[in-house]
């Protein structure tokens, strides 16, 4: 995930929140832990002090004696952590085994019988112990007010609040992962639909489909619907541009008709200089026509089905029999090497621009030979011609729009421009090289965008990899 991903986002707030919410829940659940062990610490303790109250006797001397002390065998351990304490005013003190020879320093208090009071105080070796004590009258002829305390050692609920916050962290932690991980499965399910969205445009952009699929949750329906309806409104926006274009370019073809009418008179009054001038014009401008035209229907096709596919070989034969009745192909000899069944997955007429595009200028510049030849695996369309050739440095200048070599020749330099904007459209490449027949080679192919280094957007590409799928032989 990317840095500004909205997937990276959910996933961080939720884990955030999931954190934030464990460690209060784990600070409350400790809180409230704590709190347990001191209550239950206190029951625990009232319950040593009854039976130590229910042992206390006063024997004939008056002195205090415990005939039955506590049942808890911690009592006569030394230093154990449980301790009782009994003492009057007269001065007697009783004390448990455990507290060896420590005094419990009980502050200045004087409980009732009914009251039992706590203390946080200092217990033995320094250790925090939490007293409960009661008072009573032992011998209330005397009125002898005996003081009697039970003891317990605070580091043992200590360590035991310690030990259950490291345990429930540990299973806290355990938790968090566990929701991390059903977090971001929920965003990834939560996101679904927009990847399916980004799946229907790429689509549409290719031209495998109109609209963006209407199956989607309700809370992405309306996006769907605009861009739908925004799609629309683009294709028709663009087919009645794609009409406006076409008659411009019609409107074009009667007078330049008239211009090529005009240039014949005038060589026929002798004006060759001026009729040639004339000629050249209507040819630029006739080129230009062309273009504009190829691009209109191409714009038309570009959010369109997937172009139905043609047959290779009675197209090539169709424009090598037009062509060798062309003054300009008067010379040469054409020879065509393509397979019968070879289909490309293009349109008739787009491909037929390609092709008649470069058999015509190959035709114009070949010394008597001009060779077509096709391969289906992988699919690749050659031709060759054994004229000059056209040098390394001056491809890219050939490929410029209106790039020429042959400054003296009919043409405008816009054949290859064609060429290249009808391949542009349906993903496929151009390349020049040397032919073999010592002229130039130019072959037309799928773009693949491992071949292009990754240049090509996605949709030629995706183009480029149905045509290669769709292509059949036989």
């Amino acid at each position: 995930m990317r840095l500004g991903s909205l997937r990276l986002r959910l996933v961080a707030a939720g884990t955030i929140a999931i954190l934030v919410a464990l460690g209060v829940a784990g600070f409350g659940m400790v809180v409230l832990f704590q709190r347990h062990v001191a209550r239950t610490l206190a029951a625990d303790l009232d319950v040593h002090l009854r039976q130590l109250l229910n042992g206390l006797e006063v024997d004939a001397e008056g002195r205090l004696i415990v005939s039955r002390p506590p049942a808890d065998p911690r009592f006569a351990v030394p230093l154990s952590g449980l301790y009782w304490q009994i003492s009057d005013d007269r001065g007697q003190l009783l004390r448990s085994r455990s507290l060896w020879d420590t005094i419990l320093p009980l502050p200045i208090d004087e409980p009732g019988p009914s009251d039992v009071h706590q203390h946080d105080l200092a217990g033995p070796d320094g250790a925090r112990v939490l007293v409960a004590e009661r008072g009573i009258l032992m011998n209330p002829e005397r009125q002898s007010r005996v003081r009697a305390a039970v003891a317990y050692d605070l580091d043992g609920a200590t360590s035991a609040v310690r030990t259950f916050a490291k345990d429930l962290s540990i299973a806290l932690a355990v938790l968090a992962v566990i929701l991390a991980v059903g977090t971001s499965v929920q965003v990834s399910l939560g996101l679904r639909p927009l990847a399916v969205l980004r799946h229907g445009v790429a689509e549409i952009r290719s031209g495998q489909r109109r609209h963006l699929p209407v199956q989607v949750p309700t809370e992405v329906a309306p996006l769907v619907e605009e861009v739908n309806a925004l799609l629309d409104a683009q294709s028709r926006e663009i087919l009645r541009s794609r009409s406006r274009a076409a008659d411009l370019a019609h409107g074009f073809k009667t007078p330049l008709a008239a211009l090529a009418a005009d240039a014949a008179r005038l060589k026929e009054l002798g004006q060759l200089e001026l009729a040639r001038n004339v000629e050249d014009v209507a040819e630029a401008m006739s080129r230009q026509v062309d273009r504009e035209l190829a691009l209109a229907r191409l714009r038309g096709k570009a959010r369109g089905e997937p172009a139905a596919a043609t047959e290779l070989a009675p197209l090539v034969e169709a424009l090598l029999g037009t062509l060798g009745r062309t003054p300009a192909a008067a010379h040469v000899s054409f020879d065509g090497e393509v397979a019968a069944g070879l289909r490309v997955a293009m349109d008739r007429t787009d491909l037929a621009e390609v092709l008649g595009n470069l058999l015509e200028n190959a035709a114009r510049h070949a010394a008597s030979t001009v060779r077509i030849a096709a391969s289906a695996s992988p699919l690749v369309v050659t031709v060759e011609d054994d004229g000059p050739g056209i040098p390394d440095a001056q491809i890219g200048r050939v490929l410029e729009r209106g790039g020429r070599l042959d400054e003296q020749g009919p043409g405008s330099g816009l054949g290859l421009a064609i060429v290249q904007d009808v391949l542009e459209a349906y993903g496929w490449r151009l390349q020049i090289g040397r032919s073999e027949l010592g002229g130039a080679r130019i072959t037309i192919a799928p773009a693949l965008a491992s071949a292009l280094g990754g240049r090509l957007a996605p949709a030629r590409a995706n183009a480029a990899n149905e045509m290669h799928s769709i292509l059949t032989a036989g």
